[in-house]
């Protein structure tokens, strides 16, 4: 599940919003931390600790807002994340195609042989 928007969970204000869901609770779309107690599977200061790596990873900003702590997605931080994920994955298709086309050369070479 992807987050656009985060409240930081220490006070009862705090809210969180998954991508692509709508919310009653707010014309930003935003829930408060209690609607969601049910269905997440960890504790509030699980979430805290969550939200601070992620922003340490530089994958999301924090603001003050009053009390709370307003999390956003950092687009240059997702940016970087899809960049390193492409150059993985073209990589990963490079090597396995070197590895095809040398097992197809071998499986050319062994039939030769046999006839």
């Amino acid at each position: 599940m992807t987050y656009t928007n985060a409240r930081h969970p220490s006070s009862t204000r705090s809210a969180i919003r998954p991508a692509g869901r709508s919310s009653k609770a707010s014309p930003r779309g935003l829930r408060r931390w209690a609607s969601w107690r049910g269905s997440l599977p960890v504790s509030r200061p699980a979430v805290s600790q969550h939200l601070k790596v992620l922003k340490e990873a530089g994958l999301v900003t924090d603001e003050a807002e009053g009390t709370r702590r307003i999390y956003r997605l950092d687009p240059r931080g997702i940016a970087a994340v899809r960049e390193w994920l492409d150059a993985q994955w073209g990589q990963a298709l490079t090597a396995f195609k070197d590895f095809a086309d040398e097992a197809w050369v071998e499986e050319i070479r062994s039939k030769e042989t046999r006839e």
